[in-house]
């Protein structure tokens, strides 16, 4: 330091500091300045004037090409871009980018589909619906059974007795009595016959058999009836998460697709960077610099490797949610970047969370369940007072038959052979342990209302938490996608503007240096590929949070996936290879 003037360099720094730095030919020239906005710490965002005390007036739809500054506290929850609304077409001034498509490599089965066509697959195809038809199924065929419990049960079958040695004696151990001959006349000389203590006996017939309590006749086909309504609420309630399964699979497709194409985009990018930093003198960029911006394009190219895997990985997601075939990677026919928005970020949790009460297909399957356990509390406190209807024969096990044809013999014979009847209807009052059992029973039923009161209870809870969750995702998206957007735009400025500093440079005294350096424009880079997968990500984030807000709120999956079907159906090919299982509709067939 003492080799050098003090003096002269106290004046060049004094007069570094009044000259403006060299700007790239790439740049933007720079804005007049204004009084109100004052910038933040870090100089890269104007802060917005103070915001009003009252709730301000809902701004227009803004274009993609508009910059929109994103305040400190937000009030209000930040609308997305509508570039890509269901209703209205792009608004003027081009999409923020606008890439290649990825190509698919050889061997892959390419399926295209559009996000009306999956929605339109995903209200019969997945299983969570098919099982929930078999629960449904099952809970109509128990009703069905409870409505004839008061029909007697109709029987047929046979009964075969076989007697030797001692039996009942009602003659004194003889089977003629003394002072009788064979004929039963009076023989005073007779000493009688020995009992015959074998005997054959066959009986054979039918019956109309009941014995139920008029109690479960009453009340079960009540209780069945209750279930059939839960297990139908939860048939939409399945096609509800079926719909909802779709759109995550559909949209993680769309952003891993969207992740992929910018990936192929930061790596061309960045292999003209390195044929640019290589062209440079190197007076003025060592080779260290090369050596960066390739290890950071080596980097590149796996990430790039990597976002074709998650795309393959996602679209196996999607076909195993609509039960396609597994081999297929899923080309959606809309742009990566569609924003679909069903509901507003703006309402309050007062207007949806009481809708959410109103229209959750789960609510009403508990609160169906609890009135089936409010009847089985009936059902058990009438049963002492309500008899057991009985009909039923006589001298046969369980008493199971009643009208048929009855043969006799002795030894080997069976040729004493008539008709035979018994018909016993009954009518019993039955008190279970002296009427404690029935006590106990209503005490049990009473506890299982209890349970299924607070699961009832424990679904509204959730389901109000659902819509808080929901809301607070779709507001956090909404205010991301604008952000990403933003940064997508600044990153690929920033990055054109540093590729061209590259070629310009300017004098610090005596001294050639470049305006941008190399490690200046390889860090671009990164930024670059950061704002691709962030975009990428907000987007398909917002839609996902547009539809966990709509299964949140309980609208049923038809009111899309029919009725207001964002394009038209287009047809697929649904066959699946023939090692899996055939996807089929409707009830099991009866051979099964």
């Amino acid at each position: 330091m003492d080799r050098f003037n003090r003096l002269l360099m106290v004046v060049t720094l004094l007069l570094l500091s009044d000259l403006e730095p060299l700007r790239c030919p790439a740049q933007p020239a720079a804005p007049q300045a204004q009084a109100a906005p004052v910038a933040d710490a870090s100089g890269l965002q104007p802060l917005p004037p103070p915001r009003p005390t009252s709730p301000p007036e809902p701004s227009p739809a803004r274009g993609a090409s508009e910059g929109i500054p994103t305040p400190m506290r937000l009030e209000l929850p930040a609308r997305p871009s509508q570039k890509s609304s269901l209703e209205q077409p792009p608004p003027p001034g081009g999409e923020t980018v606008k890439l290649e498509l990825p190509p698919l490599e050889p061997g892959d089965l390419r399926f295209p589909i559009n996000l009306a066509t999956a929605l339109r697959l995903a209200d019969a195809r997945p299983l969570i619906v098919a099982a929930a038809h078999a629960s449904a199924w099952v809970a109509e065929a128990q009703l069905q059974k409870a409505k004839v419990l008061w029909v007697p049960d109709f029987q047929l079958g046979f009964v075969y007795l076989r007697h030797d040695g001692y039996g009942p004696d009602t003659l004194s151990g003889l089977n003629i009595p003394s002072q009788q001959n064979i004929f039963g006349q009076f023989s005073p000389g007779s000493f009688g016959k020995p009992l015959n203590q074998n005997i054959n006996y066959f009986y054979t017939g039918g019956a109309l058999f009941q014995m139920r309590n008029a109690t479960d006749m009453i009340f079960e086909p009540l209780r069945a009836r209750q279930n059939l309504n839960a297990a139908r609420w939860n048939i939409q309630a399945s096609k509800n998460d079926a719909l909802l399964m779709t759109a995550r699979a559909y949209f993680e497709v769309h952003k891993f697709r969207g992740q992929y194409a910018g990936a192929i985009d930061t790596v061309q990018r960045g292999r003209r960077l390195v044929r640019e930093i290589a062209e440079l003198s190197r007076d003025l960029v060592p080779a260290v610099e090369i050596d960066r911006a390739r290890n950071f394009l080596a980097n590149l190219e796996q990430q790039a490797v990597s976002a074709r895997q998650y795309w393959r990985r996602s679209s196996a997601n999607l076909t195993q949610v609509l039960r396609l075939d597994p081999r297929a990677v899923v080309e959606p026919l809309e742009h990566d970047h569609l924003q679909i928005t069903l509901i507003d970020p703006s309402r309050s949790l007062d207007d949806l969370i009481p809708i959410a009460l109103t229209n959750r297909p789960e609510l009403a399957a508990h609160q169906a369940e609890v009135q089936a356990a409010l009847v089985r509390i009936r059902q058990e406190k009438m049963r002492p007072f309500l008899p057991v209807l009985m009909l039923q024969g006589f001298q046969t096990p369980y008493e199971q038959l009643e009208f048929g044809a009855q043969g006799f013999g002795n030894g080997g014979k069976l040729n004493l052979w008539s008709y035979r009847q018994d018909i016993s209807p009954q009518v019993l009052w039955q008190a279970d342990a002296l009427g404690m059992g029935n006590m106990a029973m209503v005490k049990w039923r009473r506890g299982e209302a209890s349970q299924a009161t607070i699961g009832l209870f424990m679904t509204q809870d959730k389901v109000a938490g659902d819509v808080t969750r929901a809301q607070a995702r779709l507001q956090s998206a909404a205010a991301r996608t604008v952000q990403a957007e933003r940064e997508l735009r600044g990153a690929l400025n920033n990055f054109d503007g540093v590729i061209e500093g590259l070629k310009q440079t300017k004098r610090f005294g005596n001294v050639l240096q470049l305006v941008f350096r190399p490690q200046e424009a390889v860090f671009a880079h990164v930024l670059l590929k950061l704002a691709y997968d962030n975009y990428y990500a907000s987007v398909a984030q917002y839609n996902t949070a547009q539809f966990e807000m709509f299964h949140a709120l309980g609208y049923p999956a038809r009111e899309i996936s029919y009725f207001r079907s964002p394009d038209g159906i287009l047809p697929v090919d649904t066959t699946r290879p023939g090692y899996l299982p055939p996807v089929g509709t409707g009830p099991p067939p009866p051979t099964r």
